[in-house]
């Protein structure tokens, strides 16, 4: 019975991948607005949402830590079909934004080699270069300090983060869907 008392309770593999889906999309937004502020040279609100995430770059990161992690040894493999897979997802997501709220929020019209302005061949082998640098760098390096974090915040804490940060993502993207089908 004390082992059973003293055995830590951690989150399951969905819970830690909605963390991870968190995390990224805000790194996503914090890149995506450094990016705009560098370029612009002042703040201009990023990504579909209200609060400081881009959903796609939560998503991708699922994507690669679920599907691709098997390729973390064979980057050519991992190159290609990072670059065909994102390339699609970027196009359907670019589509359905387009459909559903008949606006881009993104356009690579006169980016060389691109596809009805959705996705560019510059992008595509961006994607596949990312998906080697995250699966055999970045991720490796978040999971060995998202755990050493998690075994140090009590596992009730890390539920109730977790379910406020999904209750206040579903708020956001149901906020924002009324928003954009309002304009």
């Amino acid at each position: 019975m004390d082992n059973v008392l003293k055995k830590k309770v951690k989150l399951n593999r969905l819970q830690v991948l909605i963390l991870y889906f968190f995390l990224f999309a805000c790194i996503g937004w914090l890149m995506e607005t450094s990016y705009a502020i560098y370029n612009l040279g002042h703040f201009v609100k990023r990504g579909f949402l209200y609060g400081p995430i881009c959903p796609i770059y939560g998503y991708g990161a699922l994507i690669l830590i679920v599907f691709f992690n098997k390729y973390k040894k064979h980057n050519f493999k991992l190159f290609v079909y990072a670059a065909v897979i994102f390339s699609a997802f970027e196009y359907l997501v670019s589509y359905i934004l387009d459909a559903m709220f008949a606006m881009h929020w993104w356009d690579y019209t006169n980016e060389f080699f691109n596809l009805n302005g959705r996705i560019s061949i510059f992008y595509s082998f961006a994607w596949g270069i990312i998906a080697i640098l995250f699966i055999n760098h970045i991720y490796p390096f978040f999971k060995k300090h998202i755990n050493i974090i998690l075994s140090k915040i009590p596992y009730a804490i890390q539920i109730i983060l977790l379910y406020s940060f999904s209750a206040i993502f579903i708020v956001d993207t149901l906020a924002s869907c009324v928003r954009y089908l309002n304009m």
